[in-house]
């Protein structure tokens, strides 16, 4: 085995690299002739801004097999989960005004969900099984005649657990409720159609999918009525004001084409990295918790809890040996609570604050998986032994 040299990044979940075609389709539009143009400006410089912000668009709509004309360009996912909520709650008709979410979202939904329960709207939260499966039953005993929006996500950021999407939505659907799901991390590594999870609004970013950061988008299905919350201009069709930024949206448009032709490979190849990873850590380690479903889950993600160990102090560990891992959403990193998603499958506060993320991507290889898992266990045992 070659010994790869560290850092070793298992951390793909919360971000991927920027993919080098990616970052080449994109320097025309940071420099140059190509970087002077307003998508919105009517000369040939704002005409050929608009024409690369088009072709990314029909792009990204294309991988989730949409729409051009459905697909809006945010700043983030969690922009378009936030539009998704916010702009679908308050076009909601006269006596909707019931959100259903479950506990296992992302904070961009959770805390989107408690602010629109401080400006007058109710929200049920569903609880999750202890693999972190939402129970369809549990969806359908807490939607109403009074249900605006239901939204859950199509795979756990944390755990992997992947949801059956379509069940949730045609609950919704037929008690006249709209069904919004945050794809933000199944994209890319799952074949994600919009049809036919049968869903209205669908969020999704670029920096997941080998793309830049600072670019998001949601699908809105044709009909359904949304809000907009940025305003001052009439970009993205008057759901979203704000200057384009094209050369974001020109490296989202590339990286959607990339995963188009590179998934089928992809995931098979990093869900077996994912096998032996964890078989290792398994071996090494027999009281080792898996956290999530065992087959219904992402195909790069390992989250797991260490009895008698502790979280941060793990990831510290892991980093000085030169691996990156992570307790769970990048997003809420820095909060020194345990992780709301491993209580909501039932692990007790010691067990929940012990969960580690890692998460493979495209560029991973076996002998990282291999020098990580040794490092991991290492770090394991020697932090229990006794002092």
């Amino acid at each position: 085995m070659n010994t790869p040299e560290l850092p070793i990044y298992l951390d793909y979940a919360a971000t991927t690299p920027t993919d080098p075609e990616v970052a080449e389709a994109m320097l025309p539009y940071l420099s140059g002739p190509l970087s002077l143009g307003n998508a919105s400006s009517i000369h040939r410089f704002g005409r050929q801004a608009r024409a690369a912000v088009d072709e990314a668009r029909d792009s990204v709509a294309k991988l989730i097999y949409g729409d051009y004309a459905e697909l809006y360009f945010t700043g983030s996912g969690t922009e378009a989960d936030n539009l998704a909520l916010l702009g679908t709650m308050q076009s909601a008709p006269a006596g909707r005004n019931h959100l259903v979410v479950s506990a296992i979202e992302h904070h961009a939904i959770l805390h989107t969900a408690h602010y629109l329960q401080t400006q007058g709207y109710t929200v049920t939260t569903v609880p999750c099984d202890a693999e972190g499966l939402i129970p369809t039953e549990a969806v359908a005993e807490a939607v109403t005649d009074q249900t605006a929006l239901v939204s859950i996500m199509h795979a756990n950021n944390e755990i992997g657990t992947i949801q059956p999407i379509a069940e949730f939505a045609r609950i919704a659907h037929a008690r006249g409720a709209k069904f919004h799901t945050d794809a933000v991390q199944s994209v890319g590594m799952l074949p994600v159609d919009v049809r036919a999870l049968d869903c209205d609004l669908l969020s999704l970013c670029a920096h997941k999918i080998y793309g830049p950061k600072g670019a998001g988008a949601l699908y809105i299905r044709q009909g359904t009525k949304v809000s907009p919350q940025i305003h001052g201009g009439a970009q993205e069709r008057e759901k979203r004001a704000g200057t384009e930024n094209v050369a974001a949206l020109v490296g989202f448009g590339k990286a959607a084409e990339l995963s188009r032709t590179r998934r089928e490979f992809d995931s098979p190849h990093i869900a077996a990295l994912r096998d032996r990873f964890l078989g290792l850590l398994r071996t090494a380690i027999p009281d080792l918790i898996l956290n999530g479903h065992s087959t219904l889950r992402l195909p790069n993600n390992v989250n797991v809890s260490v009895p008698g160990a502790e979280g941060t102090t793990l990831l510290m560990n892991l980093d000085r040996k030169g691996v990156a891992a992570s307790s769970g959403s990048a997003c809420s990193s820095g909060s020194l609570e345990p992780s709301h998603v491993l209580k909501a499958i039932g692990l007790a506060d010691t067990l929940a604050s012990s969960g580690v993320r890692f998460s493979l991507g495209r560029t991973t290889t076996e002998a990282e998986v291999l020098q990580a898992a040794e490092i991991f266990a290492a770090i394991v045992h020697r932090l229990r032994r006794p002092r």
